[in-house]
């Protein structure tokens, strides 16, 4: 049998194939975040076993558009920049396991390949979309500079429909991103049974969250936002009862690897151990 070699399919004899390379993955990107609050029954219903409504604001939502550029260890990508340049939106919400509050990935959107495929490993349930924000610039004929004053805004779209569109005027320097996104991620890792009606082949929870940190000032603004109907997403479901408020923040981050949380057997959910 031959020695296939890549991280993730497709493994050839080289590995030069692979969809994703090895961890860990390198993140320079903004990200322009919307934080609202909805009915704590949507968010419920986003939430499978074995995870629960956060004991603090349990309907609060970020929703956050980030245009990235990611690379390997080798850093290769980065003068072949289709493969490290891309964009995606993300709906965040918090949950709890075992007494502790984790954020929690429930919907996000990408336009390029990789980043779907990093996203099975990780336990995001990525899918197609068209994602577009405005960016900043030191000089301001054609851009914002990110500081009071500056005005972005976003769009999301998927399956020929818009989703989501918000404008963001920043008017102060905060000390945070906002909140809803500030803890490791809680997310499920499933792989459905091949036999009709079978049940998931493989179902895990998994935590993760960034091995490295780094980011410039963050700046807090007047924000409007609007979501859409659509006949393939569910988005417009987290309906917008009250904004909390709008964020910009240029970050770095790297990933490097998350830990189990528990897996399901015949028994239901059983704890990983610590």
């Amino acid at each position: 049998m031959n020695d296939m070699k890549g991280f993730f399919f497709p493994r050839t004899a080289t590995g030069q194939s692979s969809l994703i390379p090895s961890p860990p993955w390198y993140y320079s990107g903004d990200l322009l975040t919307v934080e609202y609050r909805t009915d704590p029954a949507r968010v419920a219903e986003l939430l499978p076993a074995p995870l629960e409504l956060a004991p603090e604001d349990p309907g609060a939502v970020a929703l956050i558009w980030a245009d990235w550029q990611s690379c390997s260890g080798t850093r290769e990508e980065l003068l072949d920049p289709v493969r490290s340049q891309y964009k995606e939106a993300f709906v965040v919400v918090r949950c709890a396991y075992e007494g502790v509050t984790y954020s929690r990935c429930v919907y996000i959107w990408v336009d390029k390949d990789f980043a779907i495929g990093r996203g099975m490993h990780q336990g995001y349930p990525k899918k197609l979309g068209s994602m577009w924000q405005t960016r900043p610039h030191p000089f301001s004929h054609a851009a914002p500079q990110v500081a009071p004053g500056g005005v972005f805004g976003a769009t999301l779209a998927a399956g020929d429909r818009r989703l989501a569109q918000a404008v963001l005027t920043l008017t102060d320097e905060s000390p945070t991103n906002g909140f809803v996104n500030g803890h490791p991620m809680a997310h499920h890792r499933v792989y459905p049974g091949i036999a009709k009606g079978a049940p998931d082949a493989y179902a895990e929870l998994i935590a993760s969250g960034s091995s490295s940190f780094e980011a410039g000032p963050a700046y807090s603004g007047d924000v409007e936002l609007e979501l859409f109907e659509s006949p393939t997403e569910e988005l417009h479901r987290l309906e917008v009862q009250e904004i909390i408020g709008g964020y910009y923040r240029q970050v770095g981050v790297v990933w490097d690897g998350g830990s189990t949380l528990a897996t399901a057997g015949e028994n239901g959910w059983e704890a990983a151990a610590r």
